[in-house]
């Protein structure tokens, strides 16, 4: 093994639980472990505690506390903002993208097997959605624009504030899965104009298992989850209080860093992006400025993507070929399809996404290693005839 240091570029899949929001999340589980319903003292410390994480999920997005709802993880929002929508109504039509997320996409064909009509639109060859689509696609019946902020994958940064303003002048409310840009980029609810938005602690250093959903105050959908009409009815459960504590410490420390770590990972990315570029018909997937400051999404001819992770994995080196949601099916990633990618382009796919811990050393490494590999790998490929 070359290299005996591990280094972790798969944050877009999940992140480390930062020292911080342990250390905040740890008094809720043994000490302060109230049902924030409870009208005692243990409940109302945990209410409080439920509180205070609101107002810090609400204040990294410029929104209103009460405006934020606690979910299960992003999945669960995105679910509850298009299915909680559609089942508002009981029929029309929705719009989204060929690049969505499968917690939004899912519960699009599940709604569709209902009954609703979906528009599937396409986007172009860096993965962007163009908005004059969306407003050939509105109809009278259109009920949601649900269109992610910034790709899962490829990391290109849609255009959601044009997107929104197109659906707001024909009344239609907006739905943007922000997991991936949270924390990583300036989100603002006002600037950005959506109505609901999805997040999820584990992208930014807080606990798995807790996310939540913004909902502008006026908005309207039917809660996924019965019961003790919880999270203002819209989603019933006893608090995670420890996860959501996670959340609210890990948004207030996003909003602390953000500046700063936004230019520090948009160095390394771009340092990682040229160089990896001076590689023999290696290839950026994504926009090539309109992309979030962690990602850099390769794609090399000839390569197989998981010998080409495998190998990495075996120098140390922890990264990815897309999704993390779908790495373990063998069918080519939607999302290349969509970018006009054949099959074959598509598995010879590389995602490395930077991190809070990522250093000029890591990738000094990663651009030391990557070459060796793909040259071992081609000359072992019935595909390269150089």
């Amino acid at each position: 093994m070359i290299n005996m240091k591990h280094i972790y570029l798969d944050h877009a899949a999940t992140t480390p639980v930062d020292p911080d929001v342990l250390d905040a999340m740890l008094p809720y589980f043994t000490e302060r472990y109230g049902n924030a319903s409870s009208l005692h003292s243990q409940g109302t410390a945990a209410k409080e505690a439920l509180d205070e994480s609101r107002e810090q999920v609400a204040s990294l997005i410029g929104a209103d506390p009460d405006e934020v709802i606690f979910t299960g993880s992003g999945t669960e929002s995105d679910n509850l903002a298009v299915k909680g929508v559609a089942m508002r109504h009981g029929s029309g039509h929705i719009i989204t993208s060929q690049i969505e997320h499968p917690a939004v996409l899912q519960p699009c064909e599940y709604l569709e097997n209902k009954g609703f009509d979906v528009t599937y639109l396409p986007v172009d060859k860096h993965g962007l959605v163009d908005p004059s689509d969306v407003h050939n696609a509105i109809r009278d019946d259109t009920r949601l624009v649900s269109i992610m902020h910034a790709n899962n994958e490829i990391g290109t940064v849609e255009p959601v504030r044009e997107i929104a303003r197109v659906a707001h002048e024909h009344e239609v409310p907006v739905h943007t899965d922000a997991v991936q840009t949270v924390g990583k980029i300036p989100v603002d609810i006002q600037e950005l104009g959506v109505d609901m938005l999805s997040l999820s602690a584990h992208k930014i250093y807080g606990p798995k298992g807790v996310g939540a959903l913004y909902i502008r105050d006026g908005t309207q959908l039917e809660p996924l989850l019965h019961g003790g009409g919880h999270e203002h009815g819209l989603r019933s459960s006893t608090e995670n209080i420890p996860g959501v504590v996670g959340l609210g410490t890990a948004c207030q420390l996003a909003k602390e860093r953000l500046d700063g770590e936004q230019k520090r990972l948009t160095g390394l990315r771009d340092r990682l992006i040229d160089t990896v570029l001076e590689i023999e018909e290696a290839y950026l997937n994504g926009h090539p400025e309109k992309r979030l400051p962690n990602n850099a999404h390769f794609r090399f001819t000839a390569i197989e993507g998981e010998s080409l992770l495998l190998s990495l994995d075996e120098q140390g080196i922890a990264a990815s070929t897309g999704s993390a949601c779908s790495s373990k099916k063998l069918q080519a990633s939607h999302v290349l399809l969509a970018i006009g990618l054949d099959a074959v382009e598509a598995h010879g796919s590389l995602r490395l996404t930077l991190g809070k811990d990522t250093t000029e050393e890591d990738v000094d490494i990663v651009l030391r290693v990557l070459p060796g590999i793909i040259e071992r790998l081609r000359e072992m490929s019935p595909l390269w005839s150089r």
